[in-house]
């Protein structure tokens, strides 16, 4: 169904672009319009879990994706305090049958761009949507300093402020969680860290979660603490080291030390809509952050998107445009709010003010990982074992 047929994509994140390269793979014309005036190196680390290389690989990516990422070894919870630990996850030895990777955003961007762009996908950048309508002749984009276009299918993957989703869902707006999020980068210290090992210290109030990028010569950070204020919700808000440093300075001495490197770093307001009630509409389709934003306690928004992107695009090429983009929600809708629960209950266990409550989660958290390391991991089956090109 998608021989020939025009799809406009508003926003060249990692959905945008995924789906745009899914698209043109069926013989769709596809067009990207980026409002940012260049696809630059932005963002921090991400991990990409097994649902999400499933992805990749089946737009044959797969083989620059791992030389470009850093397997992931295991996961450790650590306690805050003197950095014990709580419960490891060892993915090499009850997943290996999994890829789980960690890398830069900037060069999984990157490789969605080139492979996009080679598929003959064309991505224009400094072309902002300020409003989108419904016509007879398809869907209105208003694009600022450009006048007007029409196109007969338009994708939002434009994020948390989409313009898409408020077209479909007119009514909402992003509510502050009660949660900030520090993201930084360090180079690593001589033989500091543990290969491809992801670490996250659990605190009353606050987690922090590090682990290594670009073959280990960067270590990623990212650092969240409940607070009442509201903090602007921006990728690339600036933060203040001292601050960071100064809101962790009960940490372990290992979290110190890194924080002490710290000289630029990013505060990430984390704000939510609900799960939009509608993700199409005539001749309209909602994915990642614009359907469903994600707060990052599973690591899963640019999972989720990846998913997204695929389930679309396979939709769209099997059906008439109208059933496909009802297929498509029916198909995502249910699972991303299932993900999205399981991500918010993370962070509540990952925050445990109350002592006693926190020895107690601990003490059952380390009983099940040396009694039953693999079912502790293997819960997460329905996540990670998820794979949408195959369904």
């Amino acid at each position: 169904m998608l021989i020939g047929q025009d799809v406009t994509i508003v926003g060249a994140g990692i959905g945008g672009l995924a789906c745009a390269l899914a698209l043109a793979q069926r013989g769709a014309r596809v067009r990207v319009l980026e409002q940012a005036d260049a696809l630059r190196e932005v963002g921090a680390g991400l991990q990409i879990s097994p649902n999400g290389v499933a992805v990749l690989d089946a737009l044959g990516l797969g083989e620059e994706l791992r030389a470009r990422g850093m397997a992931m070894s295991d996961i450790r919870l650590l306690d805050y305090r003197h950095g014990a630990p709580v419960l490891r996850m060892n993915l090499a030895k009850y997943s290996a049958d999994r890829t789980y990777l960690a890398l830069h955003r900037a060069d999984l961007l990157e490789l969605l761009e080139q492979a996009a762009r080679e598929a003959g996908v064309a991505i224009e950048t400094g072309r902002a949507v300020t409003g989108v309508d419904g016509t007879g002749a398809g869907i209105s984009l208003a694009l600022q300093g450009h006048g007007t276009q029409t196109a007969p299918l338009v994708i939002g993957a434009d994020g948390l402020h989409s313009h898409v989703r408020t077209h479909l869902n007119p009514s909402g707006e992003p509510f502050f969680t009660g949660q900030v999020a520090w993201r930084a980068m360090v180079a690593r210290a001589g033989n500091q860290g543990d290969g491809g090992s992801v670490r996250l210290y659990m605190g009353p109030g606050k987690h922090l979660v590090t682990y290594p990028l670009r073959g280990g010569a960067l270590i990623n950070i990212v650092a969240v603490q409940e607070r009442k204020e509201w903090v602007e919700e921006s990728w690339s808000a600036k933060g203040n080291p001292a601050v960071l440093q100064n809101v962790f300075r009960d940490f372990c001495p290992e979290v110190r030390d890194l924080l002490a490197r710290v000289e630029k770093v990013n505060l990430w307001g984390l704000f939510r809509h609900k799960v939009a009630a509608n993700w199409t509409g005539a001749g309209c389709a909602l994915i990642g952050d614009a359907a469903h934003p994600t707060l990052p306690f599973l690591a899963q928004g640019a999972n989720l998107a990846l998913e997204d992107a695929w389930v679309l695009a396979d939709c769209l090429a099997s059906m008439e445009q109208g059933a496909a983009l009802k297929a498509y929600q029916q198909r995502r809708k249910s699972r991303a709010i299932r993900v999205i629960g399981a991500a918010n209950a993370n962070a509540r266990n990952y925050h445990l003010r109350n002592p006693a409550l926190r020895l107690g989660a601990h003490t059952i958290l380390r009983a099940a990982g040396n009694l039953a390391p693999r079912r502790v991991l293997r819960q997460f089956d329905w996540i990670y074992g998820h794979d949408v090109t195959q369904s």
